[in-house]
């Protein structure tokens, strides 16, 4: 997983920031007007380094959960665009595993014109026992064209129900010989057409693997694979290094670093900043950053997206490649230009 030379990078970069030669990150950490002995003692106490919000300027997370939802959420979702537009964010992109979102993406522009708001489709049971194609060409013609992202399974994905349940049970992606289901492919297809995010939600590494192969022969250019950090999802670096071989984008999302005991989500194991760290340096060209929060208990995503930058930041990645993760990228996915 972790790469010899990254590591000495990362290790020489921070015992450099300890020693006094500090890595100023324009827009992202400015020094606030801190001589430079306030500011290297900050450093030594990386709980009290002060952060400027034009970090924030030109956000986009695509990976978040808001009210109306079938689970309590923090937030809805236009309080959740107002406080990213006052924050400076440039796009957020919601996500609800039982409900279309996109439609309500339409509603919010009326209320908050000037910000990139969209929504997206998740292929669960609400839709059927099996990937619903029907349901796909109806998401990409709801007015406006918000929907930017089609989800495979999440909560009703095989996998999970395996992991979880030790049942196999839910909608499948691939057919018993281990080949993608027709429709699966077919789903590609449209998101191929209109040029969106096509996700492998909550599918396994390996299922996930073999989706990337047959977009590559479709001719996707927008496929995601989802949590490649998280939980039962996690993958490991040949994975990753495979998938992105394929002409896959890579989605860590940070909510891995923020659950766990005493929190809103305390039966997942939490992870080190330094190991996420290490899965966003692989490869920034070709990955970004969600936060995949809005769950009670939880910090906001603004605040959690906060904490992702300074994460990064600390453990070695430059200012070019966390504006890759958390802005150019996210927003190339979404067909927007940063």
């Amino acid at each position: 997983m972790k790469n010899r030379q990254d590591l000495s990078r990362r290790d020489f970069i921070r015992k450099s920031m300890m020693a006094g030669s500090a890595m100023f990150l324009s827009g992202i950490l400015p020094i606030n007007g801190k001589g430079m002995r306030e500011f290297m003692s900050s450093c030594n106490n990386k709980s009290e380094l002060v952060y400027s919000d034009d970090m924030l300027k030109g956000i986009c997370d695509i990976h978040l959960h808001a009210a109306p939802d079938s689970k309590a959420r923090l937030k809805n979702e236009l309080e959740f665009t107002q406080d990213a537009k006052n924050a400076g964010y440039k796009a957020l992109l919601f996500k609800s595993n039982d409900f279309s979102c996109h439609d309500r993406a339409y509603l919010i522009r009326e209320m908050l014109p000037g910000f990139e708001v969209f929504g997206s489709l998740c292929m669960n049971r609400v839709h059927g026992d099996k990937v619903n194609v029907f349901a796909a060409q109806k998401a990409v013609r709801t007015t406006g064209n918000l929907c930017r992202c089609i989800w495979m399974p999440t909560q009703d994905a095989v996998y999970q129900n395996l992991r979880y349940h030790n049942k196999r049970e839910g909608i499948p992606v691939l057919d018993d010989n281990g080949k993608v289901l027709p429709e699966v492919v077919r789903v590609m297809e449209i998101c191929a057409e209109v040029d969106i995010i096509f996700a492998t939600g909550h599918s396994s590494p390996e299922e996930s693997i073999v989706m990337a192969k047959k977009a590559k022969d479709v001719g996707l250019r927008k496929f995601v694979v989802t949590h490649a950090n998280s939980g039962i999802w996690r993958m490991t670096y040949d994975q990753i290094k495979q998938c992105i071989e394929l002409g896959a984008w890579i989605e860590y999302s940070y909510i891995t670093n923020l659950w766990g005991p005493g929190t809103g989500l305390p039966d997942f194991s939490r992870m080190s900043d330094e190991t996420f760290a290490d899965f966003a340096r692989i490869n920034p060209e070709r990955s970004f950053v969600t936060t995949d929060l809005g769950q009670p208990g939880m910090p906001h995503p603004i605040e959690g997206m906060r904490r992702c930058i300074k994460t990064l930041h600390f453990n070695g990645l430059s200012k070019k490649q966390i504006e890759l993760l958390v802005k150019d990228n996210p927003c190339k996915l979404l067909g927007l230009t940063y």
